[in-house]
């Protein structure tokens, strides 16, 4: 990439960031938008500009961003929320911290150096092209052998005690936050006082499942067992439950377009309404409703009595006994009664319950496996996309295009947008599909699937996108090299690794300037919002829905947030500009996200921070892969002292040990000393127990069966995130 398509790229990036912050500075205060700007605080029966200033000032969201507290987080968006900003927050700590020492050291060090002006090719560029500005102030521009290396060695423990450092305590930090939630008094957690129960065994004969689960746990705990739910197969009753709402939908739509038209509305009803006999649609869903109800009433029946599963939610009296059964032994036999905290009712994945202990093991195996191949096959793709849409590889590739490519203004814009829209592209299409193997783990709740497809998503990632695409372009430009001489991979692969450094900072540059631009902005989901509103909502219920806005999207939003943090650890000592970049994405990471936590985004779950240890986990390999790098490129130099950062590698490994052991226990677990804490109010064990019970068993009637009533606030959140 040239210097000027680097400039022109960076200077576009900021150009369309400044646009869209002022288009939302404008759009967030006209009273038409409100419910797509704020949409937590108005679910949460709060003013929309409580505690903000409508003045003219363009930047008054940015004081209230910064003036908020880490409680106003947690009240607003939870405690997970939370736990990210401290992710955001250390990382910017790292790397300003490391900019601090390391821009005012290394970049007169490397300027001052004439490796490249004494090499006739540049082959240790950081670039693919003419960028010679940017690779005299990179590590490429240091002659080999040199003294100046030390330096470099030098910058790389830095990096590394200051990562040791901020993840310490950042660490400390989370573990006294979750701690600090789970022992508040306010408010009456149904998990804390229930526990997951799965590969129970047969009953005896005589004894139904439920009876059997009862007596198993009366008997180890007769003071404080209050009593279980069996999990029962609802994938009929569930279906028959999705009709019945869907139908409640369209008849009070139809009603809606009566009101306001005095003309009944009619439908066809066949296939997709387009074909069939022409009905009355408010007699027609009426009928379709009674049906369903009687339909409903009938299979709920049935699946209390004939479809009970091997998995079952057991609640006790007070949360002490249900910490201590979470994490107790129940029977020698590791694959029957295994007991696990339980989540929270709106997370629960029901059909994963029943899958057995074996079969869980041999899926999350297979799973693996998939992932692999995914990774492998994917690769091929992405590491064609990398090469060929370098400029002069695609004219190469088609040659028609050239003449097009000739025009300056069209070649320096190809050259600065096409490679990192093409990669950006390609990961986009990734998340639905590995959140999909996630579940077919067996794994038994929402945040925990989240969790094993945000690690799933940071490795394929980094070995796709970081490590893809930077040996794919070096292979491909050393193509012939390798053919002369196949031993030679191992040197041409490390003299390689740093001649994407501009690709990555023009990459960054895109992700921070034009992504956190459109998020801020939310131009995308207003359009969406107004265009539903106009053209197809007829309710409110409807019109919610258009503007209902989600959660943080932990499984997309990490992975792309660490690879950032992998390229900017990678890079931080090999070009140092990069940390500049880094600096600026989590800095405005974080003012942006915490303005949207805060006024937009509604959690979907809650699990007290237990996306951390994973967090803390990949910043460390992050940090790993980075020591490694330069381990391999201080080789590529000559410099025979590289050996020293081998000590620093093991380092590292027992850190990462150090901190597992240490705090780990408390977020797999719920420690006694914090289930201890004395309630303001005596919960309400019955209300417990139903804010557990499935949308489908909860009964129409009041007194049809023993899950009258059960419809609770959990329930209902859960119901207006789906939709």
């Amino acid at each position: 990439m040239e210097f000027e398509s680097f400039l022109v790229s960076l200077g576009t990036s900021a150009v369309i960031f400044v646009v869209l912050m002022l288009l939302f500075t404008w759009l967030s205060r006209r009273p038409g938008n409100v419910s797509v700007y704020y949409p937590n605080r108005i679910l949460k029966g709060m003013d929309p500009w409580e505690g903000s200033s409508l003045t003219r000032n363009p930047f008054a969201w940015i004081r209230e961003a910064f003036t908020s507290t880490e409680q106003d987080v947690v009240k607003l968006s939870g405690v997970d929320t939370a736990v990210y900003f401290v992710f955001l927050s250390t990382v910017l700590g790292i790397f300003a911290l490391s900019a601090l020492l390391l821009l005012p050291t290394l970049l007169p060090i490397s300027a001052t150096d004439n490796s490249l002006k004494n090499s006739r090719s540049a082959t240790d560029t950081t670039s693919n092209g003419t960028f010679s500005q940017i690779d005299n102030l990179s590590m490429a521009n240091i002659t080999k052998k040199s003294s100046r290396l030390w330096a470099f060695l030098g910058a790389v423990y830095w990096v590394s005690l200051v990562t040791y450092f901020m993840l310490w305590k950042a660490y400390k930090h989370v573990a006294a936050l979750r701690a600090e939630a789970l022992m508040s008094s306010e408010e009456v957690l149904p998990e804390q006082y229930a526990i997951l129960v799965r590969d129970i065994p047969s009953p005896p004969n005589g004894e139904t499942q439920k009876e059997f689960v009862d007596s198993y746990f009366r008997e180890i705990y007769p003071e404080t067992f209050y009593r279980s739910l069996v999990v029962t197969e609802n994938s009929k009753i569930n279906k028959i439950w999705e009709n019945l709402e869907g139908y409640k939908k369209k008849l009070a739509r139809a009603e809606a377009v009566f009101a306001a038209t005095s003309n009944r509305p009619t439908n066809k009803t066949g296939l997709l309404g387009l074909v069939g006999e022409r009905v009355d649609s408010i007699d027609y869903y009426t009928k379709l409703i009674n049906e369903s109800v009687a339909k409903l009433e009938a299979e709920q029946r049935t699946v209390l009595a004939e479809k009970q599963q091997t998995a079952a939610v057991v609640f006790f009296t007070d949360r002490v006994t249900a910490a201590l059964a979470a994490q107790s032994l129940h029977c020698q036999m590791v694959d029957k009664w295994t007991v696990t905290e339980a989540p929270e009712p709106r997370q629960l994945i029901w059909e994963n319950l029943k899958i057995k202990f074996f079969s869980r093991i041999v899926r999350q195996y297979l799973i693996y496996f998939l992932v692999a191949i995914t990774i492998l096959f994917y690769m091929i793709p992405i590491a064609f996309v990398s090469a060929i849409t370098t400029l002069g590889n695609l004219q190469k590739a088609l040659p028609f295009i050239k003449p097009i490519a000739e025009i300056a203004f069209i070649r320096t814009i190809l050259q600065s947008y096409l490679p990192q829209i093409a990669l950006i592209v390609f990961l986009a299409m990734l998340p639905k599909f590995l959140m999909f193997l996630s579940k077919s783990e067996g794994i038994p709740s929402q945040s925990h699937a989240i969790r094993a497809a945000s690690g799933k998503y940071f490795y394929f990632s980094v070995l796709n996108v970081f490590i893809g695409v930077t040996l794919a372009g070096s292979l491909f430009d050393n193509l012939k090299a390798l053919e002369k001489k196949p031993n030679s991979i191992i040197t041409v692969l490390a003299t390689s690794l740093p001649k994407n450094a501009t690709f990555f900072l023009t990459y960054v540059a895109l992700k921070f300037f034009v992504g956190y631009g459109l998020e801020l902005s939310r131009i995308i989901p207003l359009i969406i919002f107004h265009l539903k509103k106009k053209y197809l909502c007829k309710t409110e219920a409807e019109v919610k829905e258009a503007w209902y806005p989600g959660d943080l999207s932990y499984a997309t939003r990490v992975p792309s947030d660490m690879l950032i943090l992998t390229i900017t650890f990678c890079y931080s000592v090999i070009a140092p500009l990069i940390l500049v970049f880094g600096v600026i994405y989590f800095g405005l990471g974080w003012l942006i996200l915490r303005n949207q936590a805060l006024k937009v985004y509604v959690p979907s779950y809650e699990s007290y921070g237990r996306m951390w240890p994973h967090i803390h986990t990949r910043i460390l390999a992050a940090l790993f892969l980075f020591q490694l790098v330069m381990f391999g490129y201080l080789g590529v130099k000559l410099f025979v002292w590289a050996t020293l950062l081998v000590p620093l590698i093991f380092i590292s490994l027992i850190f990462g040990y150090v901190c597992r052991q240490k705090f780990y226990k408390g977020f797999e677990h719920t420690a006694l000393e914090v289930a201890c804490r004395e309630l303001k109010q005596r919960p309400d064990l019955e209300e417990v127990f139903k804010a557990y019970i499935p949308h489908s068993l909860s009964t129409h009637k009041g007194d049809d069966h023993q899950f009258k009533g059960a419809m609770s606030r959990y329930q209902d959140y859960a119901a207006i995130s789906a939709a």
